[in-house]
C-alpha cells in the first residue's frame, strides 16, 4: 500500500512540477530571445514552421494545441515582423499558407541551435537513458490526461 501512495504522491508531483519547469524554460527563452526581435510567442510559430513547413493558422492552433483566435494574433505578429510570408492556399482562399522567409528562417535555426547547445550544458551531468525515459513518463502522462480530460466520444 505504501509504495501506491508513493508511486501517486510521485506522479502527482512530476504533473504539477510542469508548470514552474515551463514558467523557468519560458524564462530562459525569452532571456535568449533578446536582441532578435521576437516573442516567445514568434518563436513558436517560427519553430511549427521550421518542423513542418508552410502551414495554416488552423493547423499552427492544432499543432500547439491553442485556440485558432490566439494563433491568429501570433502570426500577424510574426507576418508584420517579416520573419514569415503568406502564400496562396489552393485548397481554401481565405486560410492562406504561412511560412518562413529566409530571415526567419536563418534565425529560428540560429536559436534552436543555441537552445540545444543549453540543454547539452545543463544536461552533461544526467544520464541519457534518465533523459530518455522521464521524456517517455511524461508523454504517457500527457496521453493519459488527454483522453481522460477529454469528452466521450
Amino acid at each position: 500500500m505504501y509504495s501506491v501512495n508513493m508511486k501517486a504522491e510521485h506522479l502527482h508531483r512530476l504533473v504539477w512540477m510542469s508548470r514552474p519547469l515551463m514558467q523557468a524554460a519560458e524564462a530562459c527563452v525569452e532571456a535568449g530571445l533578446a536582441g532578435t526581435g521576437l516573442t516567445v510567442r514568434m518563436r513558436a510559430v517560427l519553430e511549427i514552421l521550421h518542423q513542418s513547413g508552410e502551414q495554416t493558422v488552423p493547423e499552427i492552433a492544432a499543432r500547439l494545441e491553442i485556440k485558432r483566435q490566439y494563433v491568429q494574433v501570433m502570426c500577424n505578429e510574426t507576418l508584420a515582423s517579416g520573419f514569415v510570408e503568406q502564400r496562396p492556399n489552393p485548397r481554401h482562399k481565405r486560410s492562406p499558407f504561412l511560412a518562413l522567409t529566409d530571415q526567419g528562417r536563418s534565425l529560428i535555426e540560429q536559436i534552436i541551435s543555441k537552445e540545444l547547445a543549453l540543454m547539452a550544458e545543463l544536461g552533461a551531468d544526467l544520464d541519457s537513458q534518465d533523459i530518455a525515459r522521464a521524456l517517455d513518463v511524461v508523454c504517457a502522462v500527457t496521453d493519459r490526461l488527454r483522453k481522460q480530460g477529454s469528452p466521450e466520444e
